[in-house]
């Protein structure tokens, strides 16, 4: 069933009042893609009546009372991107369309939506029930950080929006956790995966006794080399407690109180993320909504189906594993095949299962023992600077796993278009080759996609990403296994422009080298935009690799930045 939208659904549904209302700068979209459609539907599995407020117009305060007050809290989510980067381009131009809006038209989004959204929400009913804050932006916010776009350090979201509690991460676990503590009138503060504010003789003990304390608010946001350096020192604490198995509380004083940030939730085992992708979403927008007009990232989610969470890339400009973690969780073929039969079924379907896949497809079902049981390698990523022997790549359950779906009745192409890692398939000798042999004869569209991101080795390096060897030996076997199946395919590649290392000689030789090993003029460039916690953002601000603390190159003004797109392609 959809959540409803509006008080008229609710009363359909026979309920008088709802136990929470979830907010979100996204058109509401009832599918696994979704984070506000998901934590709804797993509330409402719990137990819980939720309803959801889509959009809601920024300068009608009723907005907010459609459903009257909630009866445990309000949920507030920018959307599935953080409102800054869904609203303006890396040169600081707003963007005209937002393909989660429906119409297209980028206008119904406000900037910093969740202070926005909360401030309307606190607004609506005094005294208000709890603010809980969620989504990517609320989760990339949550301590104090590095704004883009007004160029300044800003403090926890959770103080600017004057909410109770932020739930950061994939939610499920917490919010269920949360909204149970709420219902029943529990001590929530234990919860693992949420951040609060309190007083320092309001911390539990048991916080106190065992937090890492990070550098105050006031001494990361002086614009000195001082407090640069705190910043970086920050970040450094930070990422090392991002682990649910060997996470501590991290305490931040902001202003007179403190920040506290419960250690991360565990993530959910395969056959809970199963549980939550069993649910029958509904694979569209209610008609209240979509009568408003299309709504573009539907035709690219509705028929995919996400296969796993986490990323062992932990590439330096990324946020994933800084939201889904680091280790990698599958979810059961059962469940996914089940899932491709039950939207088979579904008005729309044609036959085309649009991907296959999840942070990097490739990922499915390559496990680390060593992580779920003693948490990730502190001071190692796992393919960086080349994929570790402990990791062992093994594509056979993918493989398996399409060749089933592909066998499906009613199902014509099955497509993989969520990206890969070509040095995860080189590394697998048993099955990788089997991979790529698959991968052109069913399941590419016309164009792979890659994402090397650049080819120098200084600039890899600072990124986080491997060297060309991997790209150049995938190609050379995607290549000849397309000629082999009769197939003119092509990869495509995705670059950055304006990472941090990164001047215009590497912009130039990065040309060069598409040109003569790539066989290519490259159009797929972004510059790089600076996200709030992520190791990337920390050398754009302080100039400071996190790493070694020595100084890093940074294109900053938006000339410069264009410049190096440029050197590209033009």
């Amino acid at each position: 069933m959809f959540l409803p939208t509006n008080a008229e659904e609710m009363r359909r549904l026979g309920w008088d009042e709802v136990d929470a209302i979830l907010v979100s700068g996204d058109a509401y979209v009832d599918s696994p893609y979704s984070g506000i459609a998901v934590i709804g539907q797993v509330l409402l599995k719990a137990g819980f009546r939720v309803a959801v407020l889509s959009q809601p117009p920024v300068g009608d305060p009723s907005a907010f009372r459609v459903f009257g007050p909630p009866r445990l809290f309000w949920g507030i989510s920018a959307g599935c991107v953080d409102s800054m980067v869904a609203n303006y381009t890396a040169s600081g131009k707003r963007r005209r369309q937002d393909d989660f809006t429906p119409g297209g038209i980028n206008d119904r989004r406000p900037d910093r939506a969740t202070i926005v959204y909360a401030n309307l929400a606190r607004a609506a009913y005094r005294p208000a029930r709890p603010i809980v804050l969620g989504g990517i932006e609320a989760s990339l916010r949550r301590v104090a950080h590095y704004d883009f776009w007004s160029n300044k350090v800003r403090r926890p979201v959770i103080c600017d929006a004057k909410a109770d509690i932020l739930c950061y991460g994939m939610g499920e676990r917490a919010m269920v956790a949360l909204a149970e503590a709420l219902r029943d009138g529990r001590d929530w503060r234990a919860i693992r995966g949420i951040c609060y504010l309190a007083a320092e003789a309001d911390v539990p003990a048991r916080t106190l006794a065992t937090a890492v304390r990070l550098p105050s608010f006031a001494e990361v946001s002086v614009s000195t080399e001082e407090g640069r350096r705190a910043f970086l020192s920050a970040f450094n604490l930070f990422a090392a407690e991002q682990d649910a198995v060997t996470a501590r509380p991290l305490l931040q004083r902001t202003d007179t109180r403190f920040l506290v940030h419960n250690p991360p939730a565990f993530p959910l085992e395969p056959k809970e993320l199963d549980a939550v992708h069993d649910i029958p979403y509904m694979l569209d927008a209610p008609p209240s909504i979509r009568a408003q007009g299309t709504i573009r990232a539907l035709d690219t989610i509705r028929f995919s189906v996400t296969t796993h969470r986490g990323c062992y890339g932990n590439c330096r400009f990324c946020a994933i594993a800084v939201h889904q973690g680091r280790r990698v969780v599958s979810r059961s073929p059962d469940s996914i095949v089940g899932e491709v039969v039950r939207f088979s079924r579904h008005p729309r379907f044609r036959g085309t299962v649009a991907d296959v896949g999840g942070p990097t497809a490739n990922m499915y079902a390559i496990d680390c023992a060593r992580k779920a049981k003693e948490g990730a390698c502190p001071g190692k990523d796992c393919l960086f600077p080349s994929v570790c022997p402990a990791l062992k790549p093994d594509h056979s359950e993918q493989l398996a796993l399409l060749k089933r779906l592909r066998n499906l009745p009613g199902v014509k192409h099955v497509f993989v278009a969520s990206g890969i890692r070509p040095d995860l398939v080189v590394a697998d000798p048993a099955h990788g080759r089997a991979y790529v042999e698959a991968l052109a004869q069913h399941h590419v569209s016309g164009q792979l996609k890659l994402a090397p991101e650049h080819v120098t080795e200084r600039v890899l390096a600072t990124m986080g990403k491997p060297g060309v060897k991997s790209l150049l030996r995938f190609k050379e076997q995607f290549d000849a296994a397309s000629r082999r199946c009769g197939k003119r395919q092509f990869l495509t590649y995705y670059f950055i422009a304006a990472h941090p290392g990164c001047t215009e000689g590497d912009m130039r030789e990065l040309k060069r080298f598409a040109q003569a090993r790539l066989n290519l003029n490259p159009e797929q460039v972004q510059i790089f935009t600076p996200t709030p916690l992520t190791a990337a953002t920390a050398m754009y601000y302080t100039g400071l690799d996190p790493a070694t603390g020595r100084a890093v190159f940074c294109a900053r003004s938006f000339r410069e930045r264009q410049r190096q797109k440029e050197l590209l392609v033009v």
